[in-house]
């Protein structure tokens, strides 16, 4: 008793801060109680993974073997953990990045992510460029290989970025097109190897909605990966039947299927938006015909116990989901928003890190 007294009195004479709350007490403690994480072991340049896809074009994720793939994913999670901070690989090298369609992180985590990595991005909108309209596709790629290291493309078709890459003697990046969407992929698969390990043979996905370019993708990483891939669709919006012919010749089994009971117990359970950029006019008559495919957090409840919920943004509220989804206990798609920046950095370093500034 004399000693808290006395204690109080200095502390008093001291003019100190008012005494804290019980809540504040255990916030403290708990603060104190954390564990210290260990420094990262930083990269130096004689420590650098030797870069698995120099010079390649990568515009679909079967541009790169399951190999190559495992390559990038331990990039991508070393990069998270902060071990490449003291190096710049890509220092002296700029990348372009194009734009048909409006971006948020596909525009930010290249642009940031070439940072990082020491190098610039420069972004070019579709109203600067024209592609197809006030140059040719061809031309443009012409132009661009001369200046810069690499070339980003997030456009409309497909075959836009096949001619870009058929042209330029750069490395293409698919960000997106019709067709696929690769490169946010790396960043889902990133995301569900943080949950579950990178051992990701017959873990389930679920992709469920419209069979757009990210139902395509999620093919793609089946084969290359092993997942049991689900995709489930109304009847007319199944995935493209040649993205579907990849999995037949590559003996892997996709299950497709109209019936929302195969959500049950999926150790992963993915959408996206009904109404893709493009697709405007046909608005009324999907919502129509995707209705009862909504994410809810009790469509979440019938998922496996340590299932997790992705999405690749940005949601429409109220149609393929709702925030009390996104924001659920067993969402992670926050964390897969961020794992963009390190899967596209991996990406780039393996596409580009063998490469020296021409200038």
């Amino acid at each position: 008793m004399t000693k808290v007294a006395k204690t109080k009195k200095t502390q008093a004479q001291a003019g100190a801060a008012p005494k804290k709350t019980g809540a504040a007490r255990k916030a403290a403690a708990k603060k104190d109680a954390a564990p210290v994480a260990a420094a990262p072991v930083l990269l130096t340049p004689d420590t650098l993974p030797k870069p698995v896809m120099a010079g390649r074009d990568f515009l679909s994720n079967l541009d790169m073997t399951a190999t190559e793939l495992r390559a990038v994913m331990d990039t991508a999670h070393s990069m998270k953990r902060g071990e490449w901070r003291a190096v710049k690989p890509l220092a002296g090298l700029s990348i372009a990045l194009v734009f048909e369609k409006a971006s948020l992180r596909t525009r930010t985590t290249f642009d940031v992510g070439m940072y990082q990595l020491g190098g610039h991005a420069i972004t070019l909108s579709n109203t600067e460029i024209g592609l197809g309209t006030r140059e040719r596709v061809s031309d443009v790629a012409r132009n661009l290989e001369r200046w810069v290291d690499a070339v980003m493309g997030r456009v409309y078709l497909q075959q836009t970025l096949q001619e870009l890459a058929q042209h330029a003697a750069v490395p293409v990046i698919n960000g997106l097109s019709d067709m696929l969407h690769p490169a946010q992929l790396l960043a889902d698969y990133q995301t569900i190897e943080e949950e579950f390990g990178t051992d990701l043979r017959g873990r389930c996905v679920v992709y469920i909605g419209d069979g757009n370019n990210l139902a395509n993708s999620h093919i793609h990483m089946g084969i290359l990966t092993g997942t049991d891939v689900t995709v489930v669709t109304p009847v007319g919006y199944e995935p493209n039947a040649g993205v579907l012919m990849d999995a037949v010749r590559a003996g892997v089994n996709i299950t497709l299927t109209n019936d929302l009971a195969a959500v049950q117990g999926a150790d992963v359970l993915y959408t996206d938006v009904w109404i893709s950029m493009g697709q405007e006019a046909e608005a009324d008559i999907r919502r129509r015909a995707f209705q009862g495919y909504q994410v809810t957090p009790e469509m979440l409840d019938s998922i496996a116990p340590d299932g997790i919920f992705l999405h690749c943004l940005p949601a429409h509220y109220g149609e393929e989901t709702v925030p009390e989804a996104t924001e659920h206990p067993k969402s992670r798609v926050f964390d897969q928003a961020e794992n963009r920046l390190h899967a596209q950095k991996a990406l780039m370093y393996h596409l580009m890190g063998d490469l020296k500034p021409r200038w």
